[in-house]
């Protein structure tokens, strides 16, 4: 069941509105990051909150950017498929582990599996944009921001 919109954060607080979308300026546009690991990052985040808005967003995103179909689904699943390389399972396991943050510490383990394909500068950019999709995920759900809905796509 569709939830009313609690708020319309932007005219609420733009303030508030314009420090998150500076960070997500930072993140997608000045941080030098592959687009296609903020896809992976964004979309895994998402899924895991269960924020429906972002999902949807970043889904279209993906495909609007040439990611496949298959590569986009099977993204909540990707421990299970071949699909994605050791690079995009480390970003994959870090984003996990930072988005559950109280459950999971951030292991040493998935932060090990950074190492070999990218610098420190890299692994900072990496979970700062992991932080502003998480960021951005408890603003849609808190406020209830609903999602386009379209039963054909």
């Amino acid at each position: 069941m569709p939830m009313e919109p609690r708020i319309d954060y932007m005219k609420a607080s733009p303030d508030s509105f314009k420090a998150v979308w500076a960070l997500e300026q930072f993140v997608s546009k000045e941080a030098g990051l592959d687009p296609r690991l903020l896809h992976l990052l964004k979309i895994r985040a998402s899924q895991i909150n269960g924020c429906a808005f972002c999902i949807d967003m970043h889904v279209k995103e993906a495909r609007k950017d040439g990611l496949g179909e298959q590569w986009i689904a099977l993204i909540s699943a990707w421990q299970e498929s071949p699909l994605y390389d050791e690079r995009e399972r480390a970003v994959l396991a870090w984003t996990e582990s930072l988005t559950t943050v109280s459950e999971s510490g951030a292991p040493d383990a998935h932060y090990e599996m950074l190492k070999p394909f990218f610098s420190e500068d890299e692994i900072t950019k990496l979970t700062v944009a992991i932080g502003t999709i998480n960021v951005w995920n408890r603003i849609a759900i808190a406020f209830r921001v609903p999602h386009p809905v379209d039963p054909t796509n």
